[in-house]
């Protein structure tokens, strides 16, 4: 389930405010990591709720930026081929993290499935925020 309106209101933000992907993509990956978290130490029914919407919020805060960021990069004679080349790659990445999970999940339990992934989304916010720090935007648009 993801959070619609979520979404629809970052790419109506981003088009009319301009883009701070950097900023609101870091805004995402904030609430994946207390959506991991609470899926971790969720004992009952209620926090596995609070859990899963956390989840669907961050999945609409941060699909329609990733799409805006191909779209805002890509000329537009290419955009095809990079919608294309993103999906694959998102795919083979969903596909291992998948793997991973589900041994994680077997051997440790589900709790440590949750905390690497709030691991492994800790490590990509700080890859974020040092990018942003050295001066390289995520926001910067070409002519397409």
């Amino acid at each position: 389930m993801h959070l619609r309106g979520a979404s629809y209101g970052l790419r109506q933000s981003l088009d009319t405010i301009g883009a701070f992907i950097g900023p609101l993509l870091a805004v995402g990956f904030v609430v994946l990591i207390a959506a991991d978290i609470v899926l971790a130490l969720a004992t009952g029914i209620w926090l596995v709720t609070v859990g899963v919407v956390l989840w669907g919020l961050h999945m609409g805060l941060t699909q329609g930026l990733l799409a805006a960021m191909i779209v805002d990069t890509t000329p537009s004679e290419i955009r095809g081929t990079a919608f294309g080349v993103f999906n694959l790659v998102t795919g083979l990445a969903i596909l291992g993290g998948n793997l991973v999970a589900g041994l994680l999940w077997d051997y440790y339990g589900p709790s440590s499935t949750f905390l690497a992934g709030a691991g492994i989304t800790m490590v990509a916010l700080a890859g974020l925020v040092t990018l942003q720090r050295n001066g390289q935007s995520l926001d910067d648009r070409k002519e397409g």
